[in-house]
């Protein structure tokens, strides 16, 4: 395994920033820390040795250029991550580091052990037996999601641009906002951006390489009650909360995601706030196929249209918004980013890891764009919450897969 002096250092700076989206802002990006960190990171990026490095106002996104060494010319490939983290505590967040981790310990995460890392609940935890292991202090998340990406493409960039014997074509790199909140790709400048396909660097465990990925919608459900003193309610209040347990309730018990895994769609209620008087709901629905995800909004809306007439009146109101495809459409259309990277796995002894996505990317809304964009792997694990973790080791091997497409896209 190569060695990359600046990564680890490079990527504990950038977790200590707090950089969380924020889903009720109508700004782009989503809060004024992503584009103090966005503005930074350009910093960086000139001082690496990147050009044409700007920071885009319309969609939050900074983008840099690593131009070309060779005397011939070969496809421009992009290289991307983004830099917002997800709806978890990320205010104080102080790194861990596990050296030669066994295998098999728990590991205490706070100094109390109220949380740890442990091969009972995380199995795949043996898996890092001899890694350097970078975990939270168990009161915050990480932030590997996807920093530990963004750290990769910065190190792969800089030991470029530091080894001018290490023969390239043009490389492009973009880090952008508000990913956790889904929103982050919606403005994405293809034109702007100017490659001719590129990587998301955003997955989860060594060797990932992912092209198919859920169609998505969201889903908020207004719920209008009546209230009135619990004395005289019979026959008049009519309790929004229950409506709610009702709604839920109605949908298919067995298709939510600690249920499903695999190809099977979901519905998910991530969010419940109200009272007697009026309540609202929050879904996200998932479904690998467009007709599948199609039926579960139909299903949603033939539930509440059933309640409602119940009810004898419309107290259910539904908005349903389609938020991504599955990128499997177009980029079967054309492999030639998918076998490039398996290639590249393969040439490092890294087994490819080849599997839908039971979620979705950036990629997923830019491949639509007509920038074809798979996904690879970044290396944390357990993401969004306090026992994530990331090896040091994984995401040396990231930076090498990054070295190793260019050098492989070099040779056509």
């Amino acid at each position: 395994m190569a060695t990359y002096t600046t990564l680890v250092p490079r990527f504990l700076r950038y977790v200590k920033v707090n950089t969380r989206s924020n889903p009720d802002s109508t700004t782009v990006p989503s809060a004024p820390s992503l584009v103090t960190f966005a503005k930074n990171l350009a910093e960086e990026m000139r001082t690496i040795g990147l050009q044409d490095v700007h920071y885009l106002e319309s969609n939050g996104y900074v983008i840099g250029t690593l131009p070309s060494n060779m005397d011939h010319v070969v496809p421009v490939i992009g290289f991307l991550a983004h830099f917002d983290t997800a709806d978890f505590n990320v205010e104080g967040i102080d790194p861990q580091i596990v050296n030669d981790y066994d295998g098999k310990s728990e590991i205490k995460l706070d100094p109390a052990g109220k949380y740890t890392l442990n091969t009972t609940d995380f199995p795949f935890l043996a898996n890092y037996a001899g890694h350097t292991l970078i975990t939270t202090d168990g009161s915050t998340l990480l932030g590997g999601d996807d920093k530990a990406g963004v750290a990769e493409i910065m190190t792969a960039m800089e030991y470029l641009a530091q080894h001018p014997e290490i023969k390239h074509g043009e490389l492009r790199v973009g880090f952008g906002p508000d990913e956790e909140i889904g929103t982050g790709a919606d403005r994405f400048d293809v034109a702007d951006f100017n490659a001719a396909f590129a990587y998301t660097i955003d997955g989860g465990e060594e060797g990932q390489l992912e092209f198919e990925t859920f169609n998505a919608a969201a889903m908020k459900v207004h719920i209008q009650g009546k209230n009135v003193h619990t004395a005289t309610a019979k026959g008049v209040m009519v309790n929004a909360l229950q409506l709610a347990v009702d709604f839920q309730n109605g949908l298919p018990q067995a298709e939510v995601p600690e249920k499903t895994d695999g190809l099977q769609g979901f519905f998910h209620l991530y969010q419940l706030n109200g009272t007697v008087e009026e309540a609202e709901m929050l879904y996200i629905i998932r479904d690998f196929e467009r007709d599948g995800l199609a039926a579960r909004k139909e299903q949603a809306k033939a539930l509440a249209a059933k309640l409602n007439q119940q009810l004898g009146m419309e107290r259910f109101t539904l908005d349903i918004s389609d938020q991504y495809y599955n990128m499997g459409e177009v980029l079967k259309e054309d492999m030639t980013s998918v076998d490039l990277a398996k290639k590249a796995l393969e040439n490092m002894d890294i087994k490819p890891l080849i599997e839908p996505i039971r979620g979705g990317t950036d990629g997923s809304k830019i491949s639509f764009m007509g920038l074809p964009t798979p996904n690879l792997f970044a290396g944390p694990e357990n993401m969004h919450g306090r026992y994530e973790f990331v090896s040091e080791q994984v995401m040396a091997n990231a930076v090498g897969v990054i070295l190793e497409i260019s050098r492989l896209n070099s040779q056509k």
